[in-house]
């Protein structure tokens, strides 16, 4: 697997279409950041078919929404299947992994401000 990470934001006060932000990569997952802050960040993220990315644990809630495609997200252990205009929060201290049977975009939102555990 290739993982493809473009840090660059999204220029301000300017109309874009948000599943044409990123690409499908062959082989790849790409992750485009659209903000990024010290209290958080947006990122759209693409699957290519047969991709995923490792279980992770994070400490804050994550909001996760589909794009395009369908994407299979398990959290602590609990498997999903969110089909585009889904969205999902994933709690704080869980531990969740994505992955890809068929290609999938999505934009995550992590707001690290004002969190209460």
């Amino acid at each position: 697997m290739k993982k493809v990470n473009e840090t660059v934001e999204v220029d301000k006060g300017k109309i874009h279409i948000i599943v044409e932000l990123i690409e499908y990569i062959p082989n790849a997952v790409v992750s485009k950041t659209i903000i990024k802050k010290l209290t958080g960040n947006v990122t759209a993220s693409s699957f290519d078919a047969g991709e995923e990315l490792d279980e992770k644990k994070s400490p804050f809630d994550t909001y996760i929404q589909i794009i395009d495609g369908v994407a299979e997200v398990t959290v602590d252990k609990k498997e999903f299947k969110l089909k585009q205009g889904d969205g999902m929060v994933i709690p704080a201290h869980s531990n969740h992994h994505f992955s890809a049977s068929q290609q999938f975009k999505m934009i995550s939102t992590v707001i690290k401000s004002g969190y209460e555990d």
